[in-house]
């Protein structure tokens, strides 16, 4: 790959001083127009979202964000479809002067974005899209986020069914098949079905059931998946697959790896929260 450094990084989550101790690490400032991938969820559960956010949009240009399920219910409790729950830290966002300049910026974010044979999204794909697919179908949920009535698109998106794709599905249907797959997908079957019930530890998922990395016969299986939403799992190295979610919001560690040479920078975020919590 030519050009500038691409560093990836993994979750947020409202994190902001990790973020800034992480930007400010000497490998990061080698290169200083170096771009700066991230792999959903900036916002929610950590205590400064508000000045996460504003610290990934001051990156402008340099700063690529694809949509994770926190940026999402950001969204939809801005559309009024979901109201804040009890663990969210997304009010002050919301309660912003410019909160709908911040608002119109997070939607106007990917949900897959791919470049240099590396395809990032928030959680995953599902066995059957190759990476054209995978785009394509973010693509629509993308242009309908973008859209005069992008409210009323995220009336739709909650709940677990369908677990799998299928090319006639239309409406809602569709969008959460997407949204599921790309922002909250962890487990599936043999089959490639999604299954969302199961939270235990990495290795101890019941009999039938494996990450959607290993779905066999994946169709993304030729390029490099980066991917973030797996604290539990995380850091994750292989050629086809990349895991940076390590955790920083629940006392762990914000991770970023430079895409030419996978040299590896993490810094500490101190205590946490209970990771029991994740969602």
């Amino acid at each position: 790959m030519k050009g500038h450094d691409i560093w990836m990084i993994g979750d947020l989550q409202g994190c902001c001083e990790p973020l800034g101790n992480l930007l400010s690490q000497a490998e990061l400032r080698e290169d200083p127009q170096a771009q700066y991938w991230f792999a959903g969820d900036l916002i929610n559960r950590g205590p400064k979202s508000l000045a996460t956010l504003r610290r990934v949009m001051a990156l402008e240009e340099r700063a690529v964000a694809v949509l994770g399920n926190h940026d999402l219910h950001l969204l939809a409790a801005a559309a009024g479809v979901r109201k804040p729950g009890k663990s969210d830290t997304i009010d002050e966002i919301l309660s912003a002067p410019d909160a709908k300049q911040l608002i119109d910026w997070v939607r106007h974010r990917p949900l897959a974005h791919f470049a240099y044979d590396h395809l990032m999204v928030h959680a995953g794909t599902l066995a059957k899209w190759d990476v054209a697919k995978t785009l394509s179908l973010a693509s629509e949920v993308q242009d309908a986020l973008r859209g005069p009535n992008w409210q009323r698109a995220l009336q739709k998106m909650y709940g677990n069914q369908p677990v799998r794709w299928d090319d006639q599905y239309r409406g809602g249907k569709r969008m959460r098949v997407i949204i599921n797959a790309l922002t909250r997908m962890r487990l599936c079957t043999m089959s490639g079905h999604m299954e969302f019930a199961t939270k235990v530890a990495p290795g101890a998922w019941p009999p039938g059931l494996i990450p959607w990395f290993d779905v066999p016969k994946r169709a993304t299986s030729d390029i490099t998946v980066v991917f973030g939403h797996w604290s539990t799992l995380g850091l994750l190295l292989r050629k086809d697959v990349i895991c940076l979610d390590t955790g920083c919001v629940w006392g762990g560690k914000l991770t970023a790896l430079r895409m030419r040479d996978r040299k590896l920078v993490q810094v500490a975020c101190g205590k946490g929260l209970d990771p029991l919590a994740d969602g």
